[in-house]
């Protein structure tokens, strides 16, 4: 077993990871911030990588795959991109949580890797995470009416505790991977800078989700024997304006899935 499945396995967690030079991710960051300009803020759209040019490269990324690769095996989906933005003396937050609590996938074969396209500091809210957590498996989370917590369904973890936490700080263009039940969160931005990070969802191609049959993946690396999700198909262009329109439908069906999951 490598060095990091065996950490990642004991802890939940795996940092620093280089993925791209810091030069490579601060013109990702201007590309990024010259699309918002047009189109709005893109913080916490969903797949992205279906639209935009460089969260597809970062998806795909060979030195990312390789890491996700020695956790997962061979065969790797795509699920899921988004950008986690938080502004400069931004009260906003990230409460403690576990992401596979609402994607409703059969099994926990998943592995997040959090991406930074500016330095996250515990000054501007870089993650923090609670070593071991991740063998409690689910744990019970409540939904809050936290104006600034960033989650969309503003749910938490009750019991989890700062004090067990450590900071995970990463440099522009590091990594940082951590298990689907590990216990995470952020908290506020409080410099004068920007923090700009994306979020980056792979799970193994054996998986398949339980609440609904419209939802889809993107094969990154290996072979799909299962074909269990609809095919995202890659940008054709830095900001492909058809994919974003097709993509703002898919969030609808998105949210209404997890609308779903809340209830049942």
């Amino acid at each position: 077993m490598s060095q990091l499945k065996t950490k990642f396995e004991k802890d939940g967690f795996y940092a620093p990871i280089s993925v791209i030079d810091s030069e490579t991710a601060n013109s990702y960051r201007e590309i990024l911030e010259s699309v918002e300009q047009r189109i709005g803020l893109l913080n916490y759209r969903y797949k992205i990588h279906t639209a935009l040019d460089i969260a597809y490269k970062l998806g795909t990324n060979d030195k990312l795959l390789d890491k996700i690769e020695e956790i997962l095996g061979p065969n790797i989906l795509l699920y899921n991109t988004s950008f986690v933005i938080k502004e400069p003396k931004s009260k906003t937050h990230i409460s403690w949580h576990q992401d596979l609590t609402y994607w409703g996938f059969s099994d926990n074969r998943q592995v997040a890797a959090w991406v930074a396209l500016s330095d996250a500091t515990e000054e501007n809210g870089c993650m923090h995470m609670i070593p071991g957590s991740h063998k409690k498996g689910q744990v019970a989370h409540k939904t809050s009416s936290d104006e600034y917590n960033l989650l969309h369904h503003g749910q938490t973890i009750e019991n989890a505790s700062d004090d067990d936490s450590i900071p995970v700080p990463l440099n522009a263009g590091e990594a940082s991977l951590h298990h689907g039940w590990t216990m995470h969160s952020s908290f506020p931005n409080q410099s004068n800078e920007r923090r700009v990070g994306i979020s980056m969802n792979y799970i193994s191609t054996d998986m398949f989700q339980t609440h609904t049959d419209n939802d889809s993946a993107m094969l990154v690396r290996g072979v799909d024997d299962f074909n269990h999700f609809k095919i995202d198909q890659p940008p054709t262009r830095e900001f492909d304006e058809d994919a974003w329109i097709e993509l703002q439908r898919k969030e609808g069906l998105i949210h209404e899935t997890y609308n779903k999951m809340k209830t049942d």
